[in-house]
C-alpha cells in the first residue's frame, strides 16, 4: 500500500466516523457500515469471525 492509498483509506475511515456521529440512528448507521466492510473483507477471502468482539 502506498502513501496515497493509506491517506485515502484513513480519509474514508474518518468520514465513516463522522457519518456515525451525525446519524439520527447511530446504531443502524454503525451496523450498515459494518455490513459493508464485512462484505468487502469476505470478498477478499478474509475470515472475520475471530475479529468480532464478544
Amino acid at each position: 500500500m502506498n502513501e496515497k492509498e493509506i491517506i485515502s483509506s484513513n480519509i474514508n475511515k474518518y468520514m465513516d466516523l463522522q457519518r456515525i456521529l451525525k446519524a439520527d440512528d447511530k446504531e443502524t448507521e454503525t451496523l450498515n457500515q459494518i455490513r459493508a466492510v464485512k462484505a468487502i473483507l469476505e470478498a477478499c477471502g478474509v475470515v472475520i469471525e475471530d475479529l468480532e468482539l464478544k
